[in-house]
């Protein structure tokens, strides 16, 4: 029986590309060109040169969504930026991004962003915004990963936590990979730092300082205050609070390692932002790990934040 991943049928790859990548690499490009069109898994396999179940295979196994599925978030996510910058008919919006009826695109709407195209439009800001999925790191290296980073605005909150001063990724001399985990020790060496195992922690890189000739930067190592008090309030002797304004992110999540983030990061704000309709901002960045988070785990999952503002 034949690879189905790596059929014998040429098909256009080059002899450096695995086959599989070269084929959804076609695919998401058509996908991402007519997105204003009607797009069918029987086109877009055509396309491929594989069958609708082996493209269905390959491309969730690689990208972890069906084809469907992904179309269908992309759309909805360009019909969301119309609400916010428009005045369209919810009606006119559904035509114009493949539903039928203004019923089943606002039933699909509320799937995707948890409520109705009128109170996402009311509510005024981005949220939940899916991004073209892209390859991370250059073709024929074996990455094989992709990535979708989605734009959230996220509310002002307060930071509980130590600060401390880090060189980082474009520094001539960068010292993050030491520093970071140092500020980390010291957190959970406060009296009371025992709380923070089990709760989601946060790291936060403060860019709006001028930076001087090493280019540091603060970094702060905590914990998200909720805004109301809980039953136990968390406390931390000698913690200090760093006030975070509202503010719209792109947002990327690193699997694996923490030791490989630096890669993400670096296809993050030199490959995905110039291309993204979004420039970045000096503010502040954010790191969210989830409770019990395993840094040196292969299947270790956290998020970055990227403050940005759209182009126009």
């Amino acid at each position: 029986m034949p690879d189905l991943a790596h059929p014998t049928a040429p098909c256009g790859q080059t002899p450096s590309e695995p086959a599989h990548f070269t084929r959804i690499e076609r695919v998401l490009s058509h996908i991402h060109q007519h997105l204003d069109e009607p797009l069918s898994v029987t086109e877009l396999a055509a396309l491929s040169c594989w069958s609708r179940w082996q493209l269905q295979r390959v491309f969730q196994s690689e990208t972890g969504l069906t084809v469907a599925a992904y179309v269908r978030e992309l759309k909805l996510s360009q019909a969301a930026v119309a609400l916010l910058g428009g005045r369209d008919r919810i009606l006119d919006l559904a035509l114009r991004h493949g539903y039928d009826s203004e019923v089943s695109f606002s039933r699909a709407f509320k799937q995707q962003f948890g409520c109705s195209p009128l109170a996402y439009r009311k509510r005024g800001v981005r949220v939940g915004l899916r991004q073209p999925i892209s390859q991370l790191g250059p073709r024929g290296l074996g990455e094989g990963k992709w990535l979708q980073v989605r734009v959230e605005t996220r509310p002002a909150f307060s930071l509980l936590g130590l600060r401390g001063e880090i060189r980082g990724l474009f520094a001539e001399q960068p010292d993050f990979q030491q520093q970071v985990p140092a500020i980390w020790q010291r957190v959970q060496a406060l009296p009371g730092g025992e709380q923070l195992h089990g709760e989601p922690l946060l790291g936060v890189s403060d860019l709006r300082v001028h930076q001087d000739e090493a280019h540091r930067f603060p970094y702060w190592a905590g914990i998200e205050l909720p805004e109301s008090q809980p039953d136990e309030p968390l406390t931390l002797a000698g913690a200090e609070l760093l006030r975070v304004p509202s503010q719209t992110y792109g947002v990327v999540t690193h699997r694996g390692p923490i030791a490989l983030l630096p890669h993400t990061l670096s296809w993050f704000i030199e490959q995905w932002l110039p291309q993204s309709g979004y420039r970045g901002l000096d503010g502040l960045e954010l790191e969210a790990y989830p409770a019990n988070y395993q840094g040196k785990a292969p299947e270790a999952s956290m998020s970055y934040w990227l403050p940005i503002v759209p182009l126009s």
